[in-house]
């Protein structure tokens, strides 16, 4: 069973990330390290004891479409109102709509035991939020006082609406249309496809934002506006009015996060219109401008980004809890130097056997790394919200520059280490008996969401490798230096290795960095995507060497234990090497890429 893990949450925002020294000199306002840990400790308490023990339920029985209504695993509308009860909701939204507007790097430690005791409830809350941050950024007042409060508190959820069956991440074809009713409301005429949460029991109101083009829209995305459409109209008192005309035709049957309704929604085709003659259509509001509905939506889809990239980085984080129980149990053979006598009689466990030991030790490092990643980039975000001028730049594009990397990174590796925590449990892995099977399952859709892995890396290349003409990364760069430094010159040998390594690796990743920005800047652009996907996952596994080694460097600065160290140490000289393969694809992929293209004829 998922028990979260607190200590390692605390450790890594406080002395890797960089909340502690932000707390301290007052960056966060009143927020004192106490009510850090008293947050951290419940959110704790709440996912293993309450979110973990339905999860399974979950994944078993799933969401399901009955009568028209879409009915949630058992227990899990009681589940998520003792979870909004709680305050959750509003960790970050704003205070004058009942929010508690704290650090954005707490949400995300609370995302990634949520995630890891159940990737499927977790979903609905993280859509809320989302759209909580779109309609503060960009509702007007109207909205704002009619939805807020209630969507802060948890009590309505919130749903995003992009994709339709001809339009996947190109949105500038979608065909979802709306028209004007000339007393400032719409009407909305569509159909979209997976909806996560579209539809379910455990709210009283669902408020979706929809992505529509009106009649006299420029074509492509230059001419989408976003819409708020709720499940139900909203009276000017508060209350629930007549049900809009908008409903779930169906939900998916999928691989994963089962107890997570995936919903084909029906906009405006008569259905739940009133009986007076009036006319056909979904109710909505405009958010934002007309034609302006992208940005609307990247508001929420950006933060979205690195929430995904916290559910790879969940998933990650108990499929090796998992894995690691289940070898110290399981007996199977006898490892080198085995003395002692396992349940079948001199058997050994088979986290004796240096082949698992390596895997799960390959398992934490990937997903401490990953972990460190997206705290970083929750810091960055919180920085650029509590600084001022040039400084908020700064963070504003540290926070950019690390978001694609954060969630595709994260969520890559909440795949692999899922992975292979099947691969530890040997056959029984491949039985869904056991649960490991789950979290591969779950983790699949993660490097889906939100931008496609590969459009991540498109995003990274192309948009925030040039930011500040290439000051930032280089600084950044500059940065991961010092770390791989400071190992070098600390002279201990519990680090081996490792000042060597990490040198070698942030030696990898500069020098790719500066040839995506030259062959950028000479128009080489196709050599350049040629290459991004493979320098995406250099930067996620440089930053986790140096990360790795941030953490063991306060570790044993402060007297603790080695068990850092030893966890920076296997991460550089058995997985860094990679790093020198993965500059040679970036730099050196194009023209073989080029030439193979054939064989897909």
């Amino acid at each position: 069973m998922y028990k979260a893990p607190v200590e390692e949450i605390a450790f890594t925002l406080n002395h890797v990330a960089g909340l502690a020294d932000a707390v301290e000199i007052g960056r966060f306002g009143d927020l004192s390290s106490d009510l850090v840990n008293a947050i951290l400790d419940e959110a704790g308490r709440f996912a293993t004891n309450e979110i973990a023990p339905l999860g399974e339920i979950g994944d078993k029985q799933g969401a399901r479409l009955i009568d028209g209504e879409v009915k949630t695993p058992d227990g899990w509308p009681e589940l998520y109102r003792h979870w909004r009860e709680g305050g959750w909701n509003g960790l970050t939204a704003p205070e004058a709509f009942g929010g508690q507007h704290l650090p954005h790097m707490l949400n995300v430690a609370a995302l990634e035991m949520w995630n890891s005791a159940s990737m499927a409830f977790a979903l609905a809350p993280t859509l809320t939020m989302g759209a909580i941050e779109a309609l503060v950024a960009h509702g007007s007042d109207a909205l704002k006082g009619k939805y807020l409060e209630k969507m802060v508190s948890g009590e309505w959820t919130g749903t995003m609406n992009l994709t339709e069956p001809h339009a996947g991440s190109d949105l500038g074809v979608l065909k979802t249309r709306a028209e004007r009713r000339g007393d400032g409301t719409y009407r909305i005429f569509g159909q979209k496809i997976f909806i996560t949460w579209g539809e379910h029991d455990a709210a009283d109101n669902i408020v979706h934002l929809v992505l529509a083009r009106l009649p006299d829209a420029p074509a492509g995305t230059r001419g989408i506006s976003l819409f708020l459409v709720p499940k139900f109209l909203v009276d000017d008192d508060g209350s629930l009015g007549a049900r809009n005309d908008v409903f779930c035709h169906s939900i998916e049957h999928k691989l994963g996060i089962h107890g997570a309704p995936t919903c084909t929604m029906i906009y405006g085709d008569g259905r739940f219109h009133p009986e007076n003659g009036e006319e056909k259509g979904a109710i909505g509001w405009l958010i934002g401008e007309e034609n302006k509905g992208l940005a609307c939506m990247f508001t929420m889809m950006n933060n979205a980004r690195l929430a995904v990239g916290m559910q790879g980085v969940a998933i990650a984080e108990a499929a090796t809890q998992k894995a690691v129980a289940y070898a110290h149990e399981r007996t199977q053979g006898r490892a080198p130097g085995w003395t002692g006598e396992g349940k079948r009689g001199d058997m050994s466990p088979i986290i004796e056997h240096p082949d698992i030991a390596g895997t799960l030790i390959t398992m934490k490092a990937l997903t401490q790394g990953a972990r460190a990643i997206c705290y970083a980039c929750a810091y960055a975000i919180d920085m650029s919200h509590h600084t001022e001028g040039d400084e908020a730049r700064h963070w504003s594009e540290r926070a950019a520059l690390l978001t694609p990397v954060a969630k595709s990174f994260a969520t890559d590796i909440g795949v692999e280490v899922a992975s292979l925590g099947i691969q530890v449990h040997g056959g029984m892995g491949f039985i869904e008996e056991t649960g490991a099977a789950r979290y591969l399952r779950d983790a699949r859709i993660a490097p889906i969401y939100e931008g496609t892995n590969g459009i991540q890396a498109i995003d990274l290349v192309t948009r925030k490798l040039p930011l500040s003409s290439g000051e930032q990364v280089r600084g950044f760069i500059g940065e991961l230096k010092e770390i791989a430094e400071s190992v070098a010159a600390s002279n201990d040998t519990a680090f081996g290795e490792s000042g060597d390594r990490l040198r070698a690796a942030v030696f990898a990743l500069e020098a790719a960095t500066n040839w995506l920005l030259e062959v950028q800047a000479d128009g080489r652009s196709a050599d350049a995507l040629a290459g991004a996907t493979p320098y995406q996952r250099l930067f996620g596994l440089t930053l986790t060497g140096c990360y790795l080694a941030k953490g063991a460097l306060v570790d044993i600065g402060d007297g603790g234990t080695e068990k850092r160290v030893a966890l920076c140490r296997f991460m550089a000289e058995n997985l860094l090497a990679e790093t020198s393969a993965l500059k040679d694809r970036v730099i050196s992929g194009a023209a073989s890429l080029e030439a193979a293209r054939a064989i897909l004829a």
